[in-house]
């Protein structure tokens, strides 16, 4: 991410500022937005920063070191093409599915008990475990490649031409689950370009005190 993206990136949250809100929050996003409205399963959800001072880090993602393999550091890239992004530049992908923008999701890669303890507002699950090219039930892949990714099937090859721009994350640097998705996709032709990855994910999401739903 160049400085000239992430400033336009700041520049474009700044301009959806929730009108009416108070700047008055000790805690904002950043200097120009003091949160962002989005909608969440139908119903609008206001994404802000914990305004306690002396708040710490959700005990569930306080812990620094987990059994590698499987839960080993990521890379910065996954994939040439794959664009890796931060919070403003995921904030900016939210608003513009609240908005009605049908050709981006935001995908939560994890499995249902942990998406049952928060995720990010705006953000649609879909377990890692049923999106694992090769390895899951082929009829539940399809299903969930047609019909939540526009994706289509032509002579015995998927067309992505209409396919969503995905916008994956999962538990944090550490978690290997949206990875295994977006390689798997990768593999079957799903274009890079389509494919955008959160990495910090909800440890990062949670070290910066922001909303989460469930």
């Amino acid at each position: 991410m160049t400085v000239n993206k992430l400033l336009a990136s700041t520049a474009l949250l700044a301009s959806f500022m929730l009108p009416g809100v108070s700047m008055a929050l000790d805690v904002n996003i950043t200097a120009d937005m003091p949160s962002l409205e989005v909608m969440h399963n139908g119903q609008k959800v206001v994404i802000q920063r914990n305004q306690n001072q002396e708040n710490n880090v959700n005990p569930a993602f306080g812990k620094t070191s987990r059994k590698c393999p499987p839960f080993c550091i990521q890379p910065g890239e996954l994939a040439p093409g794959v664009e890796t992004i931060g919070e403003l530049e995921l904030m900016a992908y939210l608003k513009k599915m609240s908005d009605g923008d049908k050709s981006i999701m935001v995908v939560d890669s994890r499995t249902p008990d942990w998406v049952a303890k928060g995720t990010i507002p705006g953000a649609v699950n879909i377990p890692w475990d049923k999106l694992n090219i090769g390895k899951s039930d082929p009829i539940t892949v399809q299903e969930i490649l047609e019909k939540q990714l526009g994706a289509k099937q032509q002579d015995g090859f998927w067309n992505f031409d209409g396919a969503k721009t995905l916008v994956l994350f999962c538990n944090g640097s550490w978690c290997g689950q949206s990875p295994t998705n977006i390689k798997g996709l990768l593999k079957i032709g799903y274009p890079a370009h389509k494919l955008i990855w959160y990495r910090g994910g909800m440890q990062d999401w949670e070290l910066l005190g922001l909303t989460t739903v469930k």
